[in-house]
C-alpha cells in the first residue's frame, strides 16, 4: 500500500484500522476506530473513577516508537482522561465547572451531575487535561531550552504520511465543546505530532493545550513542547470583534483562535536516541 504521493506505508490491518510507516528506525502507528460501546465505557469509567465524556474513542491511539532503543511516546484516550482533575482541589477548575452546571439548559444533565456526585468525588467536568503523551521512564526526556526548529518544518518537503485521530469529545451539555485530538505529518527527514486539548465553555472560558513532538530521524533527536493558552470567553469575543475575523467561526476553530489567546504555561524537554 502507498500514500497519496506514493510513499510506502507498512500495513493496514483489516478490522483494526491500524496504519503505520517506518522511517530510519522510527515506527509511526495510528489507529482509528468508532466510539466505544456501553461495556467498554463502563469498564473505563470504573478504572478512571470519573464519569466519561459523551464520545470516547478508547481504541484509538497515535504512537511513535524508536525500534533500536525501545523508546516510545503514545497518545491515547484513557491516559489523557486519567490526567483530568478528579479531586476538585483546583478551585479554578471547580468554580468554572459549577458555573457551567448552573448555566446548563439541560435538566437531565444537571440531575446527572447530582446523581454522580453521590457516588464519585467531584472532578473537572470540562475534561481539561495537561496530557503530554505516555512515555517510558528511560531514556527520560530532560528539560531543554532548544526550540522546535520551525524553519525545517516550513520547508516544502513531501508528506509521506498524515493522520488525524480523535481521542475524546464532549459538548458540555450543549454549552461548548471539549476535545482531545492528535495530528501527525511525516516528512522524509523528520516528523511533527500535535496533541491538542481544546475547550470552549460558552460565556466562561477558552483553553488550548498543545503538545508538539518533533523527531529528526538522522540524529534521533526528539523535542517535546507543551504550550497552554487560556482566556475568559468575553475577553476573546471582544478582541475578535475588533478584528476582521468571523467571530463565531473563529471561536470554534482552535487553529485560528490560538493567536488571540495568551500563553499561560510553556515547557520543553528533549531526548536523543541512539
Amino acid at each position: 500500500m502507498s500514500t497519496l504521493n506514493g510513499a510506502p506505508v507498512d500495513t493496514t490491518a483489516p478490522g483494526h484500522a491500524d496504519t503505520s510507516i517506518t522511517k530510519d528506525g522510527f515506527k509511526i502507528t495510528t489507529r482509528k476506530l468508532p466510539i466505544l460501546k456501553a461495556g467498554p465505557i463502563d469498564d473505563m469509567t470504573i478504572k478512571l473513577g470519573i464519569a466519561p465524556p459523551e464520545m470516547i474513542f478508547g481504541d484509538n491511539f497515535m504512537r511513535i516508537e524508536h525500534k533500536p532503543s525501545g523508546w516510545h511516546i503514545e497518545f491515547n484516550a484513557f491516559d489523557a482522561l486519567d490526567r483530568v482533575d478528579k479531586t476538585g482541589d483546583s478551585m479554578l477548575k471547580v468554580s468554572y465547572s459549577k458555573e457551567w452546571q448552573q448555566n446548563s439548559s439541560d435538566p437531565a444533565r444537571q440531575k446527572q451531575f447530582e446523581d454522580i456526585k453521590e457516588v464519585v468525588k467531584p472532578f473537572d467536568w470540562s475534561y481539561s487535561t495537561d496530557y503530554k503523551g505516555s512515555t517510558p521512564d528511560t531514556p527520560a526526556l530532560q528539560p531543554t531550552d532548544n526550540p522546535i526548529p520551525l524553519a525545517l518544518l516550513k520547508r516544502p518537503d513531501p508528506i509521506h504520511f498524515f493522520e488525524d485521530v480523535m481521542l475524546y469529545e464532549d459538548e458540555l451539555a450543549d454549552n461548548g465543546i471539549a476535545m482531545y485530538s492528535c495530528k501527525i505529518r511525516v516528512m522524509p527527514a523528520r516528523l511533527l505530532l500535535l496533541g491538542r486539548f481544546f475547550m470552549r465553555l460558552d460565556h466562561v472560558l477558552f483553553r488550548i493545550r498543545d503538545t508538539r513532538v518533533f523527531v529528526e530521524f538522522a540524529t534521533g533527536e526528539i523535542i517535546r513542547e507543551y504550550t497552554a493558552r487560556e482566556e475568559e470567553y468575553e475577553t476573546v469575543r471582544k478582541t475578535l470583534a475588533g478584528t476582521r475575523e468571523d467571530v463565531l467561526a473563529t471561536m470554534r476553530d482552535p487553529n485560528r483562535l490560538a493567536e488571540f489567546i495568551p500563553v499561560v504555561e510553556k515547557s520543553s524537554d528533549r531526548v536523543v536516541l541512539k
